[in-house]
């Protein structure tokens, strides 16, 4: 598939997904939004892919929010839909089967912070910041920011953030749980590779049930959700990577998982 301002590069079962826009700071206009969805759904169609990664195009941003020129004409119609839009495609990006992992390699402001949220976790360069600017232009976050960055970083975190449209360097975002590591810049990816490769190396069927169960047993009780753990560990002793795994252990080899 081609696109205007999306990119993306398959490295055997890692996918790299960079939002291209960079004389816009790779803000998200509605083209790129859809754009970003087809590459979703692509991604939802192969299971080949292991893992995701989410960048943006440059080295000054991420993602810097949503297009405001785009949405300083909307009307309240057109403001719900755009934002729906964005909902729809950052929550499947969040229930992805495959892991998602965020490199922050510059500004991750309103949408660029909220989608990085939707991802599993996040890597930021340490020239990268962090916030939720919305109420500076009179309107709330609308792509999930009220609802992901308070279950990311805690309640008062994130209402602090989102009240006060304070932005965030590197180093604070660490430091409330927002982001999961902080390297130089021109070490972002190499790390965030690393980490992606270590991922992949794994029993494919196991991480995307884990992801599975996390996810769903973080929106209901504890119970409910360790009902649901068992059954998706029940599930793994019926797949090919379990007996490989436990296997390779015993014979105190390597286990090749074939995401079977």
């Amino acid at each position: 598939m081609e696109f205007k301002n999306i990119q993306y590069v398959i490295d055997n079962d890692i996918i790299t997904v960079t939002i291209n826009r960079p004389k816009a700071l790779n803000a998200l206009n509605p083209e790129t939004i859809h754009e970003l969805s087809q590459c979703v759904g692509m991604i939802e169609s192969n299971t080949d892919i292991k893992v995701v990664v989410i960048t943006g195009g440059g080295t000054k941003s991420f993602v810097a929010g949503a297009d405001i020129v785009a949405m300083s004409t909307m009307n309240p119609i057109e403001g719900r839909t755009f934002g729906m839009l964005a909902q729809d495609v950052f929550t499947r990006i969040e229930n992805l089967p495959q892991p998602v992992i965020a490199a922050i390699n510059g500004y991750a402001l309103g949408g660029g912070c909220e989608l990085a949220c939707a991802c599993d976790f996040r890597y930021a360069a340490d020239t990268a910041k962090f916030g939720q600017p919305e109420v500076g232009l009179g309107v709330t976050p609308g792509f999930g920011g009220t609802q992901r960055l308070p279950r990311v970083v805690g309640r008062g975190y994130g209402k602090e953030l989102i009240y006060t449209g304070q932005m965030i360097d590197a180093q604070e975002a660490y430091r409330i749980g927002l982001v999961n590591k902080v390297v130089p810049q021109e070490q972002l990816m190499e790390e965030v590779m690393k980490t992606a490769k270590v991922i992949a190396s794994k029993g494919t069927v196991a991480v995307n049930l884990s992801k599975a169960a996390i996810n769903r047993g973080i929106n209901c009780d504890v119970i409910t959700g360790i009902a649901y753990e068992a059954e998706v560990f029940g599930l793994c002793f019926a797949t090919e990577d379990q007996k490989e795994g436990m296997q390779a252990f015993v014979e105190k080899r390597k286990a090749v998982f074939k995401g079977k």
